[in-house]
C-alpha cells in the first residue's frame, strides 16, 4: 500500500517543514509515503470562496485515481484516538486498498465535487489549525500509527 498526503500550497515556515521532513523520513521505514503539494491558486483576490474551492477542487481531483481510497481532513470528519487511527490504517493495509490518499484543502475547505469523490472525512481535532501545522500533526500521527502497529515504544498508553 501507498499513503499520500495531498495539500494546497507550500509550507513557508522552516521549522514546520523541518518537522514534516523528519517524520516523512521516519515513515519510509514502514510504508511508501509521499506528500504532493499542489500550487496555490493565483489571483484569489478576484475569486469568491466558492470559486477558489472549485479551482482547488479541480487540482485535487486530477491527482486521484478511481481505485484510491480518499480521506479528507475536514473539521466535520470523524475523530479517532491514536490507537483507533492505527487500527484504521492497519485495516486498509490488509484490505484491497492499494493507495490511501489524505487531502488537506485550502483555507475555505473543499468543493462539493471533492466531497462527493471522498470515501470518508477525518478530523484531527475540534480546534482549528493552520494549513501548515496540520500537515506536521498529520504526518506525526501516521508515524505514530505505524509505531503502534509494530508495538514500538513511541506511543504511551
Amino acid at each position: 500500500m501507498k499513503i499520500s498526503l495531498v495539500c494546497i500550497g507550500k509550507t513557508d515556515e522552516s521549522f514546520v517543514q523541518t518537522g514534516i521532513e523528519n517524520y516523512v523520513k521516519r515513515l519510509k521505514h514502514y510504508i511508501n509515503f509521499e506528500i504532493l503539494v499542489l500550487p496555490d491558486i493565483k489571483h484569489v483576490k478576484n475569486l469568491s470562496q466558492d470559486q477558489q474551492k472549485s479551482k482547488e477542487g479541480e487540482l485535487i481531483l486530477k491527482q486521484l485515481q478511481p481505485a484510491d481510497f480518499v480521506m479528507l481532513l475536514d473539521e466535520r470528519g470523524k475523530m479517532f484516538r491514536s490507537l483507533d487511527f492505527s487500527k484504521f490504517i492497519e485495516q486498509k493495509l490488509v484490505s484491497s486498498v492499494h493507495h490511501l490518499v489524505f487531502v488537506i484543502g485550502g483555507p475555505y475547505g473543499f468543493s462539493e465535487d471533492v466531497y462527493r469523490r471522498a470515501n470518508q472525512q477525518l478530523s484531527l481535532s475540534q480546534l482549528t489549525f493552520s494549513h501548515q501545522m496540520i500537515r506536521l500533526f498529520f504526518v506525526e500521527q501516521v508515524y505514530r500509527a505505524f509505531t503502534i502497529m509494530r508495538g514500538e515504544p513511541y506511543h504511551h498508553e
